[in-house]
């Protein structure tokens, strides 16, 4: 049954100050000094040693690249290793800013919770919550007829975030996606499938293949307004099902703190693209 609440549209992340009824989820600052300082120490050392064996690669007659090789191996002294490892540590700095951008951070209150990956944030209120869980690589919130409201994927620390939600009572779900069962591969010309849901996931199919994740998740909103939630493992394939009516999903309690969760519709935060 196609929902009359959609997901959330994604804003621009807002800086929400931590507070004693907020807590704030992230990368530790242990986890940002190995990222910023790791990656330009760990890229500097490498592009050096490259450096100092380019004579050698350039004498191996099967070797590839010997054009660029020859040029490394014919420069001079000191400024070939000065140039080596500033251009490793620039390569690692890059390498590090991209990262960064795959951590999951969310600041979670009582009444809502926000979250942002790669500089596209979600808000979505408490009331309109019925489940929080991690599938795979993904945070995943539940409306309460089992529409996906968020499906953030990157990198994040499941404990702390399990910790938060549960402190501000939302329904974490440590066992998963309490509607995994419900999912079927998809494969075309499915009969109990209509037309217009084969032909967005076929499109869907194409875009993952491809890589052009912003068109793979447009088209996963597109797929939720006909009320069908759909995700895909490791191989591409898709999967799917389709969502339930908020009085025919079971009662939506808080494992953790046995608190009720009731009933409400996620509000948009602004406009942006899905993540």
């Amino acid at each position: 049954m196609p929902t009359d609440n959609p997901p959330p549209k994604a804003s621009s992340p807002s800086k929400v100050p931590s507070s004693p009824d907020r807590t704030s989820v992230g990368p530790t600052t242990g986890d940002r000094a190995v990222l910023w300082a790791g990656f330009p120490v760990l890229g500097a050392v490498v592009v050096w040693l490259l450096s100092r064996a380019a004579g050698w690669v350039a004498s191996l007659p099967w070797a590839p690249l010997q054009g660029p090789f020859k040029l490394v191996a014919s420069l001079p002294e000191p400024q070939v290793s000065i140039g080596a490892a500033v251009v490793g540590a620039l390569l690692g700095l890059a390498i590090a800013f991209f990262a960064e951008l795959e951590y999951v951070t969310g600041v979670i209150g009582p009444e809502q919770a926000e979250l942002t990956v790669d500089r596209v944030s979600r808000t979505v209120p408490r009331t309109a919550t019925a489940a929080v869980f991690k599938d795979g690589k993904s945070l995943v919130v539940l409306g309460h007829d089992t529409t996906e409201l968020v499906r953030m994927r990157g990198d994040f620390d499941t404990e702390r975030f399990a910790a938060a939600f549960r402190r501000h009572g939302y329904p974490w779900r440590p066992d998963g996606d309490p509607y995994a069962a419900d999912f079927r591969r998809w494969v075309t010309a499915q009969p109990d499938l209509s037309a217009a849901a084969h032909a967005l996931l076929k499109a869907r199919e194409h875009a993952l293949k491809k890589g052009h994740k912003e068109d793979a998740e447009q088209l996963r909103t597109e797929l939720a307004a006909l009320g069908i939630v759909v995700r895909e493992g490791k191989d591409k394939a898709q999967h799917w099902r389709r969502v339930r009516a908020a009085s025919d999903a079971p009662d939506r309690t808080d494992t953790g703190t046995g608190t009720d969760i009731g009933t409400g519709s996620a509000t948009d935060t602004g406009s942006g693209s899905g993540t």
